[in-house]
């Protein structure tokens, strides 16, 4: 079976945060990165090439596949910060609906500017989803 192609590299964070052009865009990643690492408890590491990673845990499907993956992370991407978090976890919608300017699709939500948002609602929602991928996957 193919290994996943994102997967935790010994690159460097700082590295990768410091090559983002943007200078808004580096200090509202470096920000995140903080946010993320208070809500998870765990400190950020690169996943692949562009993603910024906290935690991990296995996932195996039903068909057999199985692998690793960070349990939330981000990645800055050419228009917006994408962040990654649960599809669906308790209170999402609530916290959706408090955090200001962001846009979601099926498992990320995208952000243009952290200022955009407000910051302990997104808190919020990374350690919700964190915690609940992490009970889904701990059974």
């Amino acid at each position: 079976m193919a290994e996943n192609k994102t997967q935790p590299t010994g690159a460097s964070v700082e590295n990768y945060l410091d090559a983002i052009e943007d200078q808004n865009r580096r200090k509202d990643c470096a920000a995140l990165a903080e946010l993320m690492a208070k809500a998870t408890h765990q400190e950020p590491q690169m996943w692949g090439a562009s993603i910024v990673g906290f935690g991990s845990y296995h996932y195996k499907y039903d068909s057999g596949r199985e692998g690793d993956s960070c349990l939330t992370g981000f990645s800055s991407r050419k228009g917006d910060i994408s962040i990654y978090l649960l599809a669906s976890f308790p209170g999402r919608e609530e916290l959706l609906a408090k955090l200001g300017k962001h846009k979601t699709g099926k498992g990320c939500l995208y952000i243009r500017a952290l200022s955009d948002v407000d910051p302990a609602v997104l808190e919020q929602l990374v350690a919700s989803a964190a915690a609940e991928r992490s009970r889904l996957h701990s059974q």
